[in-house]
């Protein structure tokens, strides 16, 4: 995958990655790093690991989504009642 075909967030150079390495860690984390590394030299057995890998973190990642609004929904509701 070139440089270019990476994706990048909004604002941030996609020039390579000693660029794209010196925006905020927080930005975008190690799914950014992971996104703008070069898949090349992986093997398929690799690739297909790889992807594994991904999508059991996307499912961490949507799991611990839905239980964060489920609490703030919770204390949503407990402090925006009105009298007894």
């Amino acid at each position: 995958m070139e440089d270019d075909d990476r994706p990048a967030l909004a604002g941030v150079p996609s020039a390579g990655w000693a660029s794209s390495h010196a925006a905020p860690a927080k930005a975008d984390g190690a799914a950014g790093l992971l996104a703008r590394e070069s898949l090349d030299s992986f093997s398929r057995d690799e690739l297909d690991h790889r992807v594994a890998l991904l999508e059991a973190e996307i499912a961490r990642v949507k799991a611990h989504a839905k239980a964060y609004e489920a609490h703030r929904l919770a204390a949503e509701q407990l402090f925006s009642r009105k009298g007894p």
